[in-house]
């Protein structure tokens, strides 16, 4: 097995490494304190014209065709600065692919070069519901054609930049006596169609550049036209695209361990007690042995699942593996992290608080670990049976 990069992809990591050192890292801590979204912004359409909204992409509808693992290189890099950007990356590159995957060729030329040029800010998954998390499947928001208009109704909770996407990649019930998941069809929503509602921003523990917003329907009207893929085959999209979406989460966690253990790392081997630097001390030397070992064992699981993905081959297994396994192993570095520096990593004036803070949420959205425990248990049953 051949485990090097290719100049690309050394490229593209060199390149979004260099961007997060240079302009995500120095505003990160300003923006988790809610300073000028502006800058956020500005930031996510110079990201744009580098080409990172559309790693997996075609260039005939201005993506970079880089690939998945160039994917999953460039958002741990930019998530070891600014994972609230991070996010909004990786699912602009999903929603990206959902309409190269699903759309129709008119969906494709409308939207896609929209979000990879930054001429939107944003694309949004609206899936989640207030009554349909972990399971999908149960959700309510219905859509019902009406001559050529398709009306919507319901709301959708918890959606990444609700309130700057240009367009809403929604999931509706089109057919409510079919059996559960079986009558639910995928939908290309405008930002300002008649009856869609942005709600407020949710106020969050962490990744607080990131909006995340809640999406009413009310009578929303949207052209016959906006129907992606088959009428009530939208659930197996979902089930089937968001697993791309893990191995972006996955990136974005070993991110963050990275990010929290370096500013560790570097800390015990300024510090000194009892005589000596702390790095000196068995404890400190093997938490860090630790939590390195199992960022690399993170990062080698990522790759695995991102080389599936990119050769076309079944890799959901791999995804939800790679997912459970990086976001919990980050987690755990930013304890040891903010362990590592004491008192001071639990103030504001060492990032890794905010490491800790934003890590938190991976092991959830995406799919909570105990989901992708199912997957993959199911999956390996299956195999045996």
């Amino acid at each position: 097995m051949h485990l090097d990069l290719t100049e690309e992809q050394k490229l593209i990591q060199d390149t979004a490494r260099d961007f997060a050192v240079a302009e995500l890292e120095p505003v990160a801590a300003d923006l988790d304190r809610g300073g000028d979204d502006a800058i956020f912004y500005t930031n996510l359409r110079k990201l744009a014209e580098l080409g990172f909204m559309g790693l997996n992409v075609s260039d005939e509808y201005g993506g970079s065709e880089a690939g998945v693992i160039a994917f999953s290189l460039a958002i741990t890099e930019i998530s070891r600065a600014c994972s609230s950007t991070a996010v909004t990356v990786s699912v602009n590159n999903m929603v990206c692919e959902v309409i190269q995957a699903i759309g129709n060729e008119e969906q494709k030329q409308k939207y896609i070069p929209k979000i990879c040029s930054g001429e939107y800010a944003a694309g949004a998954f609206a899936l989640t519901e207030p009554g349909a998390g972990s399971d999908p499947a149960s959700m309510t928001t219905s859509a019902v054609l009406d001559g050529d208009e398709w009306v919507l109704n319901g709301s959708k909770i918890f959606i990444t930049s609700g309130s700057c996407a240009g367009v809403f990649v929604v999931w509706a019930v089109t057919d409510s006596s079919a059996p559960k998941g079986k009558g639910i069809s995928l939908f290309l929503v405008e930002a300002g169609a008649p009856g869609l509602e942005v709600g407020k921003k949710e106020a969050k523990m962490g990744q607080h550049a990131s909006a995340t917003n809640e999406i009413l329907f009310q009578n929303c009207r949207i052209p016959k036209n906006a129907l992606m893929g088959e009428q009530n085959n939208g659930f197996r999209v979902a089930v089937t695209e968001l697993a791309g979406g893990r191995i972006g989460i996955g990136s974005l966690g070993l991110g963050l361990g990275l990010a929290a253990m370096d500013c560790a790392t570097k800390y015990a081997l300024e510090r000194k007690q009892f005589g000596k630097t702390i790095s000196e001390f068995q404890a400190i030397q093997w938490k860090i042995a630790d939590a390195y070992t199992e960022l690399e064992a993170a990062r080698l699981l990522l790759m695995n699942a991102a080389f599936k993905k990119e050769q076309g081959r079944p890799f959901s297994k791999e995804a939800s593996m790679a997912k459970v396994f990086a976001t919990e192993a980050a987690n755990r570095a930013c304890y040891e992290a903010i362990q590592i520096l004491g008192g001071y990593g639990y103030t504001a004036d060492y990032p890794v608080e905010r490491y800790a803070r934003d890590a938190r949420i991976t092991s959830i959205y995406e799919g909570t670990s105990e989901i992708q425990r199912l997957i993959i248990a199911r999956q390996i049953l299956g195999e045996f049976s």
